[in-house]
């Protein structure tokens, strides 16, 4: 019996003391995770913190941006549209006014030695830049290589040719394209993997009818039917809305906006199909010489004169990845754009020898003029929110009705 208790009573301390070692063992455990689980914490904390003050940088940068106003300090011979086409002086209404702070000035392109080594710890790095193949008012970065910046900013570029930019830079065939805000802003908004960089130029496009029509402007066109040539809920719909728009008419239930292609709008106008047209100022510029057509209404009046028309815009994920050689991409193409700017004739004489412009050197010349190639970012970014506010409210733009979501996710102003 005293053996039995005795055998008992060690079993007893065996288990106590087995207890206590777990538990020692789970304590030490804890403590020794304890650390680590806090450092990880703090870094979280850290990097949320970071993440934080980087929005609230750009909130501010961005309010900042949006309290500046843009206004003409010198109509210089400008005429509006519909004067300048019926009163014989057609070619003023492509003489620029002049808005200050408007055009964006690119120094040096050679990286600092800060660039150089950010662009060596990017995957881009070493890459070529594939730019998109486009002619004509969407030219910008052809022109940038053929001039030598790319390779000037420490890069190497190829052409890429295809028949969307939307669909290049969405996906990954190009990384950098010029084209229409009213081509690619809503694709943007619903999943396409693209982002504005920078302002390109203005004006472009314009509402024309027959010279001998009755329509003087845009109220005369109410319950007619207009042309935007490529498709409902294209760009030229889109540009079409906010002319109408600007004038006070509802282009949902005002107007007939229906496709019909440029080459039979003529046509369709003198068989009274439609009344009116958006059309390129280059496509109709020998007709209102000739006094076959007239503008009611154009892109280069004063009052979008304020506005960029066409944008640079680069695929997102390289954007995000790759911060700095995006930089230097987007300095490479207004450092043509402004080249552009301040040689018209020598860079329409380019265009024509590249293919990329008909050739008429004279007219070509006086319209790519009017441009005003190369927008100051500040500039970009304000017009930019004011053309978002109107897609918003025309219901052009659907994912959301936030003008400070749709900016966060469109604008990366990088320079």
């Amino acid at each position: 019996m005293n053996a039995k208790k005795l055998l008992c009573v060690l079993l007893a301390a065996m288990m106590v003391a087995s207890f206590a070692a777990c538990g020692n063992s789970e304590s030490t455990s804890a403590q020794t995770q304890a650390p680590a689980t806090q450092t990880e914490e703090k870094a979280e904390e850290a990097k949320e913190e970071k993440t934080e003050e980087k929005a609230e940088e750009k909130k501010e940068e961005t309010s900042s941006v949006s309290n500046k106003t843009f206004e003409i300090t010198d109509k210089g011979e400008h005429i509006d549209s519909f004067e300048a086409s019926t009163s014989g002086q057609w070619d003023k209404m492509f003489a620029p006014v002049t808005i200050e702070g408007r055009a964006q000035e690119i120094g040096d392109l050679a990286p600092t030695a800060e660039e150089q080594a950010a662009m060596e710890k990017e995957p881009a790095y070493g890459k070529p830049i594939k730019f998109y193949l486009a002619d004509g008012c969407t030219s910008g970065p052809t022109v940038a290589n053929i001039l030598g910046y790319y390779e000037e900013a420490g890069l190497t570029a190829e052409g890429f040719k295809g028949t969307s930019y939307t669909e290049a830079l969405g996906t990954q065939q190009a990384d950098v394209a010029v084209g229409h805000i009213a081509t690619m802003l809503v694709p943007s908004t619903n999943g396409v993997d693209l982002t504005f960089v920078g302002g390109a130029h203005i004006g472009c496009k314009s509402l024309y009818v027959l010279a001998d029509s009755e329509y003087n402007t845009t109220a005369d066109l109410k319950g007619t039917s207009i042309s935007v040539p490529n498709g409902i809920g294209a760009s030229d719909y889109n540009i079409t809305s906010l002319l109408l728009d600007a004038d006070g008419i509802n282009p949902q239930t005002d107007v007939n906006l229906m496709q019909v292609s440029t080459d039979a709008c003529v046509a369709s106008m003198e068989n009274g199909e439609i009344s009116a047209a958006l059309l390129s100022d280059t496509f109709a510029y020998n007709m209102v010489k000739d006094g076959k057509l007239k503008c009611i209404r154009s892109l280069l009046d004063e009052d979008f004169a304020d506005e960029p028309c066409c944008i640079i815009a680069m695929n997102g994920t390289f954007v995000k990845e790759n911060p700095t050689i995006s930089k230097k991409v987007l300095q490479c193409v207004q450092k043509a754009h402004q080249w552009m700017r301040e040689n018209p004739e020598e860079a329409t004489q380019v265009l024509i020898d590249e293919g990329m412009n008909s050739e008429d050197l004279e007219m070509n010349t006086m319209l790519n003029n009017s441009l005003q190639f190369g927008l100051d970012q500040d500039f970009t970014a304000v017009s930019l929110e004011h053309v978002v506010e109107k897609y918003i409210r025309l219901g052009l733009i659907t994912a959301t009705d936030s003008v400070e979501e749709v900016m966060d996710k469109v604008w990366s102003p990088v320079l």
